[in-house]
């Protein structure tokens, strides 16, 4: 755990030298990666029907008319 915290720590000193171009591309990055685990997460859920009873109440509210907007 004391190296993750380094190296936390030494990334954080790192980008705090960046650009501001270079900073946005780090935050681009990281955001995509983050992303990329969520569609992951979502592609296994759907697939092992973890989602299924959910997407059918919703699929029931909309045949019978049972949505408003959001705020």
């Amino acid at each position: 755990m004391l190296v993750a915290m380094s190296t936390v720590a030494a990334v954080k000193a790192a980008i705090s030298r960046l650009t501001l171009e270079e900073r946005a591309d780090v935050a681009r990055s990281l955001h995509e990666w983050e992303d990329d685990a969520w569609d992951e997460q979502m592609r296994r859920d759907l697939g092992a029907g973890r989602s299924d009873r959910f997407l059918a109440n919703v699929d029931d509210n909309i045949d019978h008319g049972r949505l408003c907007d959001l705020p």
